[in-house]
Order: C-alpha cells, then structure tokens, then sequence
C-alpha cells in the first residue's frame, strides 16, 4: 500500500503554464480492441427477482447484468459502488464490502447508500445466516472475521483474526460459516458464536469462494485452476463437477439453482451447469482494464506487450488478437500496470503491492519478484541488464541490479509523481512528472534535467516514436499530444478519448496508467482505461 504520509493534495497546484499547443489532423482514431467499461468484476448475488448483482474494485461500481443477453447497467457509481463481494439482505437491500476502504455499505432499491460499518481494511467476504445475522471477513490487506449489525448502531463485533484469508463464504443448513482459506488451500467450517474452526476439506490450489446451493451441496471455486468441486461437509470428499477458466473469483446461485461464476481477468460472466460441466459466457471483455504497454520487434515480427491490470499480455498489433502471457491467482503475477520488454525480459510493475516482477519473454515463466518498492509505476532495463524503477510516491528513480533491498540505490530524486519512462538517448531517459504537468529529460550520468513541456494536464504515459517526437497520453484533457523534444511544440494527435478512470481515495491520484505504445510504421496504439479497451491512431 502507499505510504499514508504522502501528501498527493499538496501537488495540485503544481502545473507550470502552458507552452504552445498547436492541433493538426494527422491521425485517424478507432477502436482497436473492444471493451465496454465492466472494470474487472469480483462478486456477485441474485436478489428475489433473479436480478444478478456484480462489483468491481477497480471501477468503484455496482453493476446489474441481464444474464441472457449480457447487457449491464451501473447500480451505484463511484466511489460508494466500489465492491468486492456482496449479499442481498432479508429485507431486500443490496449489502456490500468496500475492500481498499474498508467500508460495508447497503442500499435498498430506490433508497439512498447507507453506511453499515468503517475501519475494516480489507472487507471482502459477507455472508447473512438464517437469523439474519450479518458476517464480514477481511482479507488481504487484514485477516479476520466479524459480525456486523446491520443497524449500524453497534460496532463490529471480533471473532477471529489470524485466520489465513476466509474469502468468499456462505451459511450451511447446518447454521456453520463455510468458507475457503485462501492462503492455506483449505475449506473451514466457523461456529460464529463460539470463533471454533474445523478444517472440512483441503487440498486446494487457492480457494477462492465457497456456495451452497438449496439442496444444500457445497461449491468451491479452485481459483488457480479453474476447477468448481462440490465438497461433503460431513466426510471432506471433494468432486470436481466442472472445469472453466483460472482467475475466477466468486460463485452464486439463481432460485433455479442455475450456478454464475466470475471470472475478474476478463470481466466475464459464466452460466455452469453442474451436473454436466458445460458452460454458457453470459459476457466478457477482451482485456481487464489495460495499462501500460511496450512493443517489441523480433526481426520485423511486433509483439505489443500489456499490463492487464489481472493479466499480463500478448497483443498482435496488425490484428488486435489477445493472448494470455501470466493470469492472476494461476500464476504469482502481481496487478501489473507498468511494464517494459528487452530482447529476453518483461518487467512488470505493480503500484497497488509496491511489486516489481520480470518474466521470461519467450516462455512467460516468472523470474524474480522484488517488494518493498513506493508506488512502483514504470519501469526500464538499462543497457547492462540492471532497472530503472519510477517510485510514484517516493518521487525518485530507483537503480535496481538485484533482487535484494541492498542492491537499490536512489538514482535520481526531487520528482514530482514520476509516472512513466522512455529512453531519450544514450544515458538519457524521459520522464513524465504527472501531477507537476512536465515531460523532463533526465540525463543519468550528470543528472542534469531540462523540462521539454510544461503546463500539460494530467500526463501519464509516453514512448518515443520513430521519428524522434515524444507522445504523451495527456489524460487530464482526454487527448494524446506529440512533443517536440528540441523546440517543445506541442501538437494534439486525438481528442476526446475515454481515458482517465480515477481510482479510489486514499490510491495514487493518477489512476490507471494510460499507456502507449508505437508501431514500426508509426501507428501509435492507446489504452482506454474507462472503456477496457485499446485504441489505435494511425497516420492519415
């Protein structure tokens, strides 16, 4: 997480004036991988209607989806919609938990959102029992259980900590909590009254949630193998009834006891028939929500290379086919968001874990992972193998040639948001300063720094493209703009484009970033963070 100390309001006002921005039509824009805005989906729930509920953590929203056509529709905006795993009350009401912070919300249909309990980072899990009694477990940035009144007027109440990660759970008609163990590939059974625990079944990859249906059978989702198995409560014997894909995250039941299951890399939507194993897609995305992205070029073959977000990713950029490289859960990949490649690396850095990770180009295998880092949000590999890191909340470049906190060193400090990186020219890089609105050229031996455009808002993500003009993804105006690195001329390239998703309070201020990335020929190819999708300008 990012250090609480970080004063992100303290930069407002940083934006020097603007230089001269000219526009010129020189590019056509268009969609060249497809999204529609359903931003990495975890829990779900049916009301009495058969209504399917579904939040995202990402896009801070509840969304309601028509399960035979796919369609969805926004229920609660940001930043109240933020969920991670939801239940529909006795008395109707949508109940939720807000997991970065650490809020459980309801809403009544046509009523206002009302705040249940605070204070609890990482609320994840929710569950009533038959008496209507409410139930919420954190896990990840927390590891306990509670009960939660659903007045609001009591706080909550402990009943354990230290459990392993009780993700996903539900009531058993015995009146136990069953739930998974993420952390300890296990199935427990809780007395909520009593806090005793009784291992049920293990044995499990990662656990990721855990349902019954009304004949009371038990269905877990194996997460990082994509298994759903139906466990015996009584002797821990464990059936795989159904094979769909990894990275799923939660499961519910409609009143026909028709399984739905989401899958958060793709934002996808699964009908499963258990008793077959057969699936219907209800809907998908192409991509989670895209980040960063960097080309390489094997011998006039470009591979586009994409931090997902809850994927690492292979796109061809003649023809916008996607390709899974690393999925969450499946693999130790670690939210990636911005990424670098050489001739044998990818590098990946996460901002949400303080992660950097580099993998095998060819294979995808996972080399190292190093933690620890400040907001990690881009990431280079210098000419002799070692990193260049952009830490946005320390506001440095951090030198990286281990995978030990003693081989960092500080490079370059006194940056404002360092967001992205581009090499500029032999011991030279770019630099975008994203809440200071300045591209600076850095150069690393004398570290001597000279702004190359000033008073841009908002900018994000850069590359260089091959005629020598660094592109920037300008978010704060919806645009991406070409730079002149000699005169500082500005020129805009494409407006009005759906980037820019904020996240949070209390998350890096700049969001997801909006990466780039260009072609050989000079196509230039923009992730769209509000849409999931990617865009593609090419030269008229």
């Amino acid at each position: 997480m990012i250090p609480e100390s970080f004063a992100w309001k303290a930069l407002l006002g940083l934006a020097a004036t603007a230089w001269a921005v000219s526009g010129a039509a020189e590019y056509k824009t268009e969609v060249f991988v497809p999204g529609d805005g359903l931003h990495c989906i975890h829990g779900l729930a049916f009301d009495a209607k058969d209504r399917l509920y579904v939040g995202s953590v990402v896009g801070q929203q509840l969304y309601r989806v028509d399960t035979k056509t796919g369609a969805h529709e926004i229920y609660v905006g940001p930043t109240e919609g933020l969920a991670d795993d939801m239940e529909v009350a006795p008395d109707g009401s949508l109940v939720w938990t807000s997991i970065i912070q650490g809020f459980v919300r309801a809403k009544a249909e046509g009523g206002e959102v009302r705040e249940l309990a605070k204070g609890l980072p990482g609320a994840n899990s929710i569950a009533f029992n038959k008496e209507g009694r409410l139930f919420v477990g954190e896990v990840f940035l927390g590891d306990a259980l509670y009960e939660i009144d659903y007045a609001g007027k009591n706080p909550p109440r402990q009943i354990l900590k230290d459990v392993g990660g009780l993700n996903g759970f539900d009531f058993g008609p015995d009146g136990f909590l069953y739930g998974p163990l993420w952390f300890k590939g296990q199935v427990v059974r809780v007395d909520v009254d009593s806090g005793e625990m009784t291992v049920v079944a293990e044995g499990f990859k990662i656990p990721a949630a855990a349902n019954f249906n009304s004949k009371g059978v038990l269905h877990v989702l194996d997460s990082a193998v994509g298994d759903i198995v139906t466990v015996d409560t009584k002797t821990g014997a464990k059936t795989v009834v159904a094979h769909l894909k990894t990275a799923m995250d939660n499961l519910a039941f409609d009143s026909h006891d028709n399984l739905y299951v989401t899958v958060m890399s793709e934002s996808a939507v699964y009908q499963v028939d258990t008793k077959t194993g057969t699936s219907r897609l209800v809907r998908a995305n192409a991509l989670g929500v895209p980040a960063d992205m960097a080309i390489w070029n094997d011998g006039g073959a470009e591979t586009l290379y994409l931090a997902d977000t809850f994927a690492l990713r292979s796109v061809d950029p003649a023809t916008g086919k996607v390709t899974d490289i690393a999925r969450f859960v499946e693999t130790d990949l670690d939210y990636p968001s911005g990424i670098a490649v050489s001739e044998k690396h990818i590098h990946t850095t996460g901002f949400f874990g303080g992660v950097v990770q580099t993998f095998d180009r060819k294979t995808g295998k996972t080399l190292a992972t190093r933690h620890g880092f400040a907001a990690p949000f881009d990431v280079l590999e210098i000419e002799d193998g070692s990193l260049l890191v952009a830490q946005l909340a320390a506001g440095n470049l951090m030198h990286v040639t281990g995978e030990g906190d003693a081989d960092r060193t500080v490079l370059v400090e006194g940056l404002v948001t360092p967001s992205a990186l581009a090499f500029a020219d032999s011991g030279a890089i770019y630099v975008v300063q994203a809440m200071k609105g300045e591209v600076t050229r850095v150069d690393l031996v004398t570290k001597e720094r000279k702004a190359i455009a000033q008073g841009l808002k908002g900018p994000e993500g850069l590359v260089v493209a091959p005629d020598g003009r660094v592109i920037v993804s300008e978010v704060g105006a919806k645009r991406v703009v070409a730079i002149d690195p000699a005169s500082g001329a500005v020129t805009v390239l494409a407006e009005n484009l759906p980037i820019g998703l904020a996240l949070s309070p209390g998350m890096p201020p700049i969001g997801v970033q909006t990466g780039l990335a260009v072609t050989a020929k000079g196509d230039i190819i923009v992730s769209a963070d509000i849409e999931d999708a990617l865009y593609k300008l090419t030269p008229k």
